[in-house]
């Protein structure tokens, strides 16, 4: 394979002045998080002084209200606009997280976390949000794809820093590692003000008859998506480590050249991965290549099991090759599927849906892959690919029945004219807005 390094500096480059405010405040955002994630558990464990099993239980707690939280942030920000919402919600995570460092006891901890995790959430749906109301359909992929490497840039940045912080084990340190997170995160909701307001905020409160919920082909869409997210990060992050250290014979210290090798390639090539999955044919194309990858890659981490060390060692960097393949194709498809599915004045709690749905399959990956695939070893493996190769699968023909149902759909508009009927249609911008790229959630991102 050839590969062209000035297309990959190319893809590198943000495509307009939007989108670098946009790259600006995801890359603040994400060191932000990189912070968290590298010091928050330690800091509540040996600084605070609660228990691990209580740092545990907060954390769950945390998780559950913000899935809960989702489609309720997602008709916020459809009813205020995303870009007002966007703000609000990054400001409001900000001050939780600042509010880490006061913690003392349990209580003001689950409070603290709690309402982080519900602003993270309801920042997640809005910023999806944006994107779709500043962009025509065929730039958002592109756009969520570059603010993906933003993301992968940030994320590394925040956890060497915090490596260093864990290093010294110091509370102090600690205490100033979370401030300068929390006004990351503040820094980050304000740089989105100089963005054009949504048209969603001028509109006025949408349909109050919409519910995404009700929305059943969409649904289950964002259930196949779940699906997928089980052989994602999730899997790459628990499942992994465990595996190399207890049924390979492979040396652990390989695992940090697999992150290496994940963060690289996502950096590298999430855009160029993500070209042709633009609207709902080719999202779904996406979907069913990332199934068939996430398998082959299961297979792959499968047969490491009992080899020589040199051999697993090959097993397990062609599987975590194929892997962040994978993972990239899923991306690119759950993006085009989650904005060309989504009613254009309902792209908030849309995008809180398919947050939602996200957000479960990560929370049930670790416990899942840690009884299936370390209990049972390499069958274990095989039945996870057998999943993630159904959900790849099944998700062209749900696109195709979603599609269908949008083409019935031609609800008058206020003035009496009727909306167009593709779904397509529905998310193009009235005029241009300039070209506005938003990050993922799907931080999760």
């Amino acid at each position: 394979m050839v590969i062209n390094f000035a297309a990959l500096l190319r893809d590198l480059k943000p495509p307009s002045p939007v989108v670098r405010v946009l790259a600006v405040s995801n890359l603040a955002r994400t060191v932000a998080n990189g912070f968290l994630l590298s010091v928050s558990v330690l800091f509540f464990i040996r600084a605070v002084g609660i228990d691990s099993a209580r740092v545990g239980l907060g954390m769950t707690l945390a998780a559950v209200l913000a899935m809960l939280a989702s489609i309720p942030a997602g008709h916020l920000s459809d009813w205020l606009g995303s870009r007002n919402t966007s703000v609000a919600f990054g400001i409001a995570q900000g001050i939780a997280v600042c509010a880490y460092a006061l913690t003392g006891g349990f209580v003001s901890f689950l409070a603290v976390v709690a309402l982080s995790a519900v602003m993270d959430a309801g920042g997640a749906a809005a910023r999806g949000a944006l994107i779709a109301e500043a962009l025509p359909p065929a730039e958002r992929v592109r756009a969520r794809a570059y603010l993906q490497s933003v993301i992968n840039v940030g994320l590394s940045v925040g956890t060497l820093a915090g490596a260093i912080a864990l290093a010294a084990d110091s509370g102090a340190l600690y205490r100033g590692l979370l401030v300068a997170a929390g006004a990351l995160f503040v820094a980050a909701g304000l740089m989105c003000l100089p963005l054009p307001a949504a048209r969603a905020a001028a509109a006025g409160r949408p349909d109050e008859r919409r519910n995404v919920l009700r929305d059943t082909p969409f649904v289950v869409v964002a259930v196949l998506n779940a699906v997928l997210v089980l052989g994602t990060d999730a899997l790459l992050t628990v499942a992994l480590p465990i595996w190399i250290a207890e049924r390979t014979d492979a040396p652990v210290s390989l695992y940090a050249g697999l992150i290496f090798i994940n963060t690289a390639m996502c950096v590298l090539f999430q855009v160029r991965m993500s070209k042709g999955a633009e609207d709902i044919a080719g999202g779904a194309r996406a979907m069913r290549r990332s199934g068939i990858l996430l398998a082959l890659c299961c297979a792959c981490f499968a047969l490491s099991a009992g080899q020589p060390t040199w051999v697993a060692a090959v097993c397990l960097v062609v599987g975590a090759m194929v892997h962040v393949c994978g993972e990239m194709l899923h991306s690119a498809g759950s993006w085009a599927l989650s904005y060309e599915l989504a009613p254009a004045d309902a792209h908030g709690q849309y995008q809180g849906m398919f947050n939602l749905a996200q957000r479960v399959g990560a929370a049930v990956t670790p416990a899942l892959t840690t009884a299936v695939i370390i209990g049972w070893g390499w069958p274990g493996w095989l039945l996870f690919a057998g999943i993630l190769l159904a959900g790849g699968l099944a998700t062209p023909a749900v696109a195709r029945w979603a599609e269908r149902s949008r083409a019935v759909e031609t609800p008058e508009e206020p003035g009496g004219s009727e909306r167009p009927a593709s779904a397509t249609q529905h998310a193009a911008p009235a005029q241009p807005t300039g070209s506005a790229k938003s990050d993922q959630p799907a931080e999760v991102a």
